[in-house]
């Protein structure tokens, strides 16, 4: 239906709006998305950057899974924050529009943007729990710093996690993983 829909929209030209709280429906239909919450518009967007780039906590946990962690913002340039984490970690992260420094911030990492390792990561913690879902796992951590984080790993054919419950990991953040919160 949403495929058939999407096909009538580029045929015809027409313009639809169309309202639905089901957030994988709302990134499959739309080319803009509005994320409104009690009457009132908090971001607009491409499908994508209400994804990758969300600017607000409502927004980060309504499209989508996310860890949500409490940063330090020790500097900042070109679009790009400093972030000191809870562990004592650095990582770059994205900022969102409207942004202003301030003691404390929240840094979002979607779950399939970090990676889990045996070795050494910009976090570290404990798996807690490991969630097999046919397409990927889901790998619940509990980190040192008492936080909780969720990694999404692609499963292969031939092959298991990796991890197991009680096992000690690192988890890796990409560059361009992270994004901090206006709010």
């Amino acid at each position: 239906m949403q495929i058939e829909l999407k096909r009538l929209q580029h045929e015809t030209g027409i313009t639809f709006i169309f309202v639905t709280h089901d957030q994988e429906e709302a990134l499959t239909m739309s080319d803009r998305i509005a994320v409104m919450s009690s009457g009132k518009i908090l971001q607009v967007g491409t499908p994508w950057d209400i994804y990758d780039k969300p600017a607000e906590r409502f927004v980060a946990d309504f499209i989508g899974e996310t860890n949500f962690l409490t940063a330090a913002i020790t500097g900042m340039a070109n679009g790009k924050a400093r972030a000191t984490l809870k562990s004592g970690a650095t990582i770059d992260a994205t900022v969102a529009e409207g942004f202003q420094p301030k003691d404390n911030a929240t840094v979002v990492v979607r779950p399939e943007h970090a990676k889990l390792t045996s070795g050494k990561g910009d976090l570290s913690g404990t798996v807690e729990n490991i969630v097999y879902f046919g397409t990927d796992t889901h790998i619940h951590v509990r980190l040192d710093s008492s936080e909780a984080f969720t990694v999404r790993q692609q499963n292969t054919r031939s092959a298991g996690c990796g991890f197991e419950r009680g096992d000690k990991v690192g988890i890796s953040i990409g560059n361009d993983a992270a994004q901090v919160l206006r709010d």
